[in-house]
């Protein structure tokens, strides 16, 4: 389960073998929240993002669509 971006106020998480749909997981730093966002189109569909790092986080996954969805399929 590799850790895809580690610094700042979240970091990004891609488990082997998860479930789809194909999704990330934004978890706080400090631990404080987890979020499962879709990596197709940015909707958080578990969890909860504070507001303070919602829009990082989505625009993060955004940029690196293509990246994300690569990854996915080359471990699921």
């Amino acid at each position: 389960m590799p850790r895809l971006k580690q610094g700042g106020r979240f970091e990004v998480w891609m488990y082997f073998h998860d479930h789809n749909p194909p999704h990330v997981h934004v978890i706080g730093s400090g631990g404080d929240f987890e979020a499962w966002v879709a990596i197709e189109n940015g909707a958080v569909f578990a969890g909860s993002l504070p507001a303070t790092v919602r829009r990082e986080a989505l625009d993060w996954i955004a940029a690196r669509h293509a990246e994300l969805s690569k990854q996915w399929a080359d471990w699921h």
